[in-house]
């Protein structure tokens, strides 16, 4: 594929969401017609401001925010190739509206607080399965406010 038309993939690519610079990589690794080149095509797109770790970890932040806990955000940060210090700046702001999202999630399944251990379980489970940490999930199921 010539420089030109895998810059168009790239940009094609791009259009649709935004990709990390790893994941636009994988993508068209195959394609290039050397790593050498796709790295100095990525190196201009990043210059030219269309691609950006920062922008798709913001995205995913904005995406599961409110749905997810950070330990799910984390995760998605780490598989789509989010450097780690621009994942953990992320996870920042995240953290400070992890309890309020899990309350929030907590209330959109169950009205109201478990009553037997069984219940307490089920619903620390659901929470869990949602990224939720131990500790947030202590603080939702001991008060509702």
């Amino acid at each position: 594929m010539s420089p030109h038309e895998l810059r168009s993939r790239a940009l094609s690519l791009l259009s649709r969401r935004e990709h990390t610079r790893q994941e636009l990589f994988r993508r068209l690794v195959t394609q290039a017609e050397s790593a050498e080149a796709l790295e100095t095509l990525l190196d201009e797109l990043t210059e030219e401001g269309l691609l950006s770790d920062a922008r798709t970890a913001e995205a995913i932040l904005r995406m599961r925010a409110g749905r997810s806990g950070l330990l799910k955000i984390r995760q998605e940060l780490q598989q789509r190739g989010v450097p780690g210090d621009v994942a953990a700046a992320v996870l920042e702001v995240a953290r400070a509206n992890e309890l309020a999202s899990a309350r929030q999630v907590w209330r959109k399944k169950f009205s109201q607080l478990p009553t037997t251990g069984e219940e307490r379980a089920r619903q620390g489970r659901y929470l869990q399965n949602r990224g939720f940490s131990l500790a947030i999930i202590q603080q939702v199921l001991r008060s509702e406010d």
